[in-house]
């Protein structure tokens, strides 16, 4: 009797989702949208020293691993790193880099694996954000990293970030970092 009242009841259930996904069901047809091509160019500034970094370490392993440096092996850093219209410290700042990164070379090649959103917070991409997740090997002169998706006018994004080094300092880690940024999105 208990198995009768329970398959019962899983088809009640069924048949309500059923009748309910029917009538929450919304006509939007997403493939008539026009598909965009954007570039953007600004400068990331991200500062691990001083009173006011704008990353932080959040994790280490409990071992010392691979080479000496400012961002080690296994480090994981938060970071709310201020994007620039220049490489100026008084260029004007258009948006933010908020997410992880972390570094994953054990060799003398720092490279990071990068998981973040960047907001632009003024212009006509005000309240726009990319995500970026992507391998960033930072000493090669140039990279690419990949856009994976957006919101606001980036919805649906899709593309790829040329990064540059514009300053590094070895020592503490603070980097200025130009991206040139290729977006598809609609």
């Amino acid at each position: 009797m208990e198995n009768r009242e329970t398959v019962l009841v899983l088809a009640l259930i069924l048949f309500t989702v059923a009748v309910q996904c029917e009538y929450d069901y919304e006509n939007s047809n997403v493939f008539d949208l026009k598909e965009k091509v954007t570039h953007l160019h600004f400068y990331l500034f991200d500062i691990l020293s001083g009173a006011k970094p704008s990353a932080v370490e959040v994790a280490r392993p409990n071992i010392t691993v691979g080479a000496k440096s400012a961002t080690p092996f296994g480090h994981v850093y938060a970071i709310d790193d201020p994007l620039k219209d220049g490489p100026n410290a008084d260029s004007k700042v258009i948006g933010n880099a908020q997410g992880l990164y972390l570094s994953s070379s054990q060799g003398d090649q720092l490279t990071l694996v990068m998981y973040a959103d960047f907001g632009f917070t003024t212009g006509k991409f005000n309240g726009s954000s990319i995500s970026v997740f992507s391998r960033n090997p930072v000493t090669e002169t140039k990279r690419e990293l990949a856009v994976v998706g957006g919101r606001g006018t980036f919805r649906m994004a899709r593309g790829f970030a040329h990064v540059r080094t514009h300053y590094l300092n070895t020592t503490n880690g603070d980097a200025i970092l130009e991206y040139k940024v290729t977006l598809l999105h609609y």
